[in-house]
């Protein structure tokens, strides 16, 4: 794909609990043109159609929505979004051109009947091509049950000797599957090749040493810095700290009061976030931890009033980190919390971090406000953006990557929405 500095594609979904709607945002200049694209009825499909990626980079371009049926495994384009697509979450092997598209399975269990059979569920492959021809469905791999982060890991200068597989984590099993990623390695590729268990015996009332167990793995990341693999286990509130050479949890941090985590560019530091929803019936605390990855000490908690921490990303040249507000508690926490604030944090010197701005925005009366950024942004002579959609108004706000003003507010549907997303697959954007 070819894509010019201020060239940018951004694709948004957004789903009111009966309908998603697609539309693109392209810059034109010093604007913006934003592109619904055509809806149809629903697919009538038994199991609704993944909706992937855009498969060129001009929304007007017919046959260009890319939809994976998981009945069949098979990729279609075409020019209309059903109205039941599910934009399914994923994580981008951008070194080798594929993309990973998770399936968390039922709400109440984490587990696939269609292709699990009820134990576990999948993870499904998929070779992104050339950006002109029907991308390709590799593989659909059953793993753990619940929802699953997915991290990617290659040999590097410093760390030669590191596999090239990735580690997917399976929430509500308590585990990490390892699955080969090396394609000169045709025994293991895409295959299962280890269970990592992250189960501590003491921290379970019964004693339990295996899987399932209540680690509640969420935020995994892997340091440039260490080559070691941080996983954050929610129900233990220890980050495990393995090593990828050997699969081997080797030592455990402590983490008190966050859900997920993210690892610093340098790969020395990984910030926290969570909530505190017990401290008192009327607030909601905000948490945001700073822990150093090498002596594996917390190094600062910073408690933040009526503020629920979405997501947070470190914009592309690493300097700066954007945390988004949304929903959650109820009564009077949910009444008092601000869901129409951005924080804005500068962070070129770790482990301090300030509080540079505070940017209302539109509504995000839901559980999650992803955020993105064009990746071009960062090139000399381009224009920096930074994208935080509003569910609740249907609208897109737009600010300069640069001194964090906001330049547009767009409407994106005619709908209200509980759910929104990105889609990653065009080059030029990433996010959460």
């Amino acid at each position: 794909m070819s894509e010019g500095l201020n060239n940018w594609l951004l694709i948004n979904h957004l789903d009111s609990g009966e309908q998603g709607t697609l539309s693109a945002i392209t810059p034109k200049g010093d604007q913006f043109i934003t592109t619904p694209l055509t809806s149809s009825s629903v697919s009538g499909l038994t199991h609704s159609p993944w909706f992937l990626g855009l498969l060129k980079d001009t929304p007007q371009k017919s046959q260009n929505i890319i939809l994976f049926d998981p009945e069949s495994k098979t990729i279609t384009l075409t020019d209309q979004i059903p109205k039941d697509a599910y934009p399914a979450y994923s994580y981008k092997d951008a070194i080798n051109n594929r993309i990973w598209f998770m399936n968390d399975g039922d709400k109440d269990n984490g587990n696939c009947e269609l292709n699990c059979n009820g134990n576990g569920s999948t993870v499904t492959i998929i070779d992104m091509g050339d950006g002109k021809n029907t991308p390709k469905h590799l593989k659909t791999l059953c793993v753990g049950s619940g929802h699953h982060v997915t991290t990617f890991i290659e040999p590097t200068n410093d760390f030669p000797n590191l596999p090239k597989v990735a580690y997917v984590s399976n929430l509500l099993s308590g585990s990490i599957h390892v699955v080969g990623n090396d394609e000169s390695d045709s025994e293991n590729f895409l295959n299962i090749i280890d269970t990592i268990n992250l189960c501590e015996p003491e921290k379970e009332k019964d004693g339990n040493k295996g899987i399932p167990n209540n680690a509640f793995p969420h935020g995994k990341q892997i340091s440039n810095h260490t080559g070691k693999v941080y996983s954050l286990n929610n129900g233990y509130g220890t980050v495990a700290v393995i090593n990828p050479e050997t699969h081997e949890i080797e030592s455990r941090i402590d983490l008190k009061g966050c859900s997920n985590l993210l690892l610093s560019p340098c790969g020395k530091f990984f910030i926290g976030k969570g909530a505190n929803r017990k401290t008192n019936e009327a607030h909601v605390l905000g948490r945001l931890s700073v822990v150093d990855v090498v002596s594996q000490e917390v190094l600062s908690e910073e408690d933040i009033e009526d503020f629920y921490p979405s997501t947070y990303r470190f914009n592309p040249e690493g300097n700066k980190l954007y945390v988004t507000s949304a929903a959650t508690g109820k009564g009077a926490q949910k009444d008092n919390l601000k869901i129409n604030t951005l924080y804005i944090y500068d962070v070129s010197h770790l482990p301090k971090m300030t509080l540079i701005k505070t940017l209302e925005v539109g509504n995000a009366d839901c559980g999650r406000r992803p955020i993105a950024f064009n990746i071009n942004g960062s090139a000399k002579g381009s224009a920096k953006r930074v994208f935080i959609p509003n569910p609740t108004d249907a609208t897109l706000t737009i600010l300069d990557g640069d001194n964090d003003t906001i330049i547009d507010t767009l409407t994106i549907a005619e709908h209200s929405g509980n759910e929104f997303n990105f889609s990653f697959w065009q080059s030029s954007i990433y996010g959460a």
